[in-house]
């Protein structure tokens, strides 16, 4: 059996009352007194029972967080920044994965506040978020991060600028003398891919050509098969953008050292140790998550103010390949 504050008691000689203010740090015991207490609560191995002490403030001192997949290099520094805004409140993060399967989403979030979690962060993998509407209703806060949730809720959301980071990317191609630009993006029902088509084509304006675009879950047969496609044009592509580092590292392996400019949206590791280096537009992962967490805490804190958009800004990062000309 684990020792409880009445085996401490008895081992010290105290009230239990005495324990309790040692343990809490509360004032009003002898310092001798308090050196027996510590004495007794190490020979025992007592700990605080922190669930029950949180319960009684009527709070769980838990957050659960929702992403796309736990071991994504976007997603894991997002939930690390999430992790570290938690702990200096005092607070336990839960996070999952929805794998984008808006029934897992949905069983993660019932799971989470099931056990009655006091917010959550949620990367939605579906569209209808009707379902939180209870949870909401009930007084707990939700924030939304990298997408923003389905028509009739109205949440603080967290976003990147991706229609302009996709701009910015195509643009740099465009003035390094490349007309034919083709785009391979993840499904365009994704929030973030039919952001980053939409800034894509506005910067091509009048030299859009659908075919050149490609937009499907990232596989090396596939973006095989569209690459090929592309370059069998009368007018084929001389550079490519890519919708997400998955891709950009797909497009790479797809093409096999064939040269092409590339232009990668999102950052990842090594990019700037291959030859040529990788340039890319670069999110802010970590500080999404930080964004994203500070609202959370600001509206457990009392806050009901009107929810918040941020939209955080992205940088182009030039290393060369969307700098070759070919």
């Amino acid at each position: 059996m684990r020792p409880t504050m009445k085996d401490v008691a008895s081992a010290a000689g105290v009230a239990l009352k005495t324990v309790s203010r040692v343990v809490n740090g509360e004032p009003g015991v002898h310092p001798a007194t308090a050196d027996r207490v510590r004495a007794a609560i190490d020979t025992l191995g007592y700990s605080r029972n922190e669930s029950a002490r949180v319960l009684r403030r009527g709070r769980t001192a838990t957050i659960g967080l929702v992403i796309e997949d736990v071991a994504d290099p976007f997603y894991s520094s997002l939930g690390r920044a999430v992790e570290d805004v938690s702990a200096s409140h005092g607070c336990l993060l839960l996070s999952g994965s929805s794998s984008e399967e808006p029934a897992r989403e949905r069983e993660l979030v019932r799971t989470f506040c099931a056990r009655r979690v006091d917010g959550l962060i949620i990367v939605p993998a579906g569209a209808d978020h009707t379902y939180l509407r209870p949870e909401l209703d009930a007084g707990t806060p939700a924030v939304f991060a990298d997408r923003p949730p389905g028509p009739g809720v109205d949440a603080d959301t967290v976003l990147s600028d991706n229609s302009g980071g996709a701009a910015l990317a195509t643009r740099h191609l465009l003035a390094h003398g490349h007309t034919r630009i083709a785009f391979l993006g993840d499904d365009p029902a994704i929030f973030t891919a039919n952001r980053r088509l939409h800034g894509y084509r506005a910067a091509l304006g009048d030299r859009y050509d659908e075919r050149l675009v490609a937009m499907r879950a990232p596989d090396l047969d596939s973006v095989r098969a569209d690459l090929r496609r592309m370059l069998a044009l009368d007018q084929p592509p001389t550079a490519v953008f890519t919708g997400n580092g998955r891709l950009t590292v797909t497009v790479l392996r797809a093409l096999a050292g064939q040269p092409m400019a590339l232009v990668g949206f999102d950052d990842f590791e090594l990019a700037d140790l291959l030859v040529p280096g990788v340039t890319v537009v670069a999110q802010d992962p970590a500080g999404m998550g930080r964004t994203a967490a500070d609202l959370l805490f600001r509206r457990m804190a009392g806050d009901t103010g009107p929810s918040e958009h941020p939209l955080l800004p992205v940088r182009l990062i030039p290393r060369g390949s969307g700098e070759l000309v070919l």
